[in-house]
């Protein structure tokens, strides 16, 4: 019986684990502390870089031990399978999934990767790295890219959570705030 088949009406399941909304909500708080502190309150905006540093080490170690919708290995997607979903994505076909989609999983992998880069850029301007051949203003200016960067990310996100529930007819944000969705 395919997930079409399956009535609204049909007993949530869990899905999303409390230490991954946990991670998600606290990490969306720190990028937006961050992203509003930047060059003008810095203890605030470390204090949120630093968190975000601790979330990704915690995603990491929980991507490869926690349960199966938190696993890496089980919503990475290969570039075929990423790029024919999103084909039938835009040809409005796109296939319903009970945890990650593949738009999705790449999407954490790409804004793990970003918030990597972006953290790791701001603890080099802050402390600097012994033998990093860029001056002071060129680590500053790959800071900024990084958080742009990852700020057209986020949007990308919330755009692509939004498109999905609007096709599946699934509030993914209440899926994210309760761990429950529907089978």
């Amino acid at each position: 019986m395919s997930t079409l088949d399956i009535p609204h009406s049909a007993a949530p399941i869990p899905v999303w684990d409390r230490l991954i909304r946990a991670l998600h909500w606290t990490l969306a708080g720190a990028f937006l502390i961050s992203w509003l502190t930047a060059e003008e309150i810095m203890l605030p905006h470390m204090a949120a870089g630093f968190t975000i540093l601790a979330i990704i080490a915690i995603r990491a170690f929980w991507g490869l031990t926690g349960p199966a919708h938190a696993r890496f290995a089980g919503f990475v997607p290969s570039p075929g399978t990423l790029f024919a979903y999103l084909g039938d994505l835009l040809r409005g076909r796109a296939a319903r999934y009970v945890g990650h989609n593949p738009a999705g999983g790449a999407m954490i992998v790409a804004l793990l990767v970003g918030l990597l880069f972006t953290t790791a850029s701001g603890v080099a301007l802050k402390f600097g790295v012994p033998g990093l051949p860029l001056t002071h203003h060129q680590v500053e200016e790959l800071h900024e890219a990084a958080a742009t960067g990852t700020l057209i990310l986020v949007c990308l996100h919330v755009a692509g959570v939004l498109l999905s529930s609007l096709l599946h007819r699934e509030n993914l944000v209440r899926s994210m705030v309760t761990g429950l969705k529907r089978p």
